[in-house]
């Protein structure tokens, strides 16, 4: 997405293309909220995460003290 404003006529065909129903009257609601949820979450992509790895390599069990880790 780009800064520019999600117009009803495209969250209907965005929403067509994901095979997701959304008739017209609802359709500007819906790119008011994706517009919204855009706004909030663009500031994550100037964020360095470094060597930080992704959440998916994270493993509670292996956390030192985890209850679900330790042997009793």
């Amino acid at each position: 997405m780009t800064d520019i404003p999600l117009s009803a006529g495209e969250a209907v065909r965005w929403a067509r293309r994901a095979g997701l129903p959304l008739d017209a009257e609802h359709a500007p609601a819906v790119a008011a909220r994706a517009d919204r949820v855009h706004a909030l979450l663009s500031p994550l992509r100037t964020l360095e995460f470094g060597e930080t790895p992704p959440a998916a390599a994270y493993d509670a069990l292996k956390e030192p003290g985890h209850a679900a880790g330790r042997a009793e």
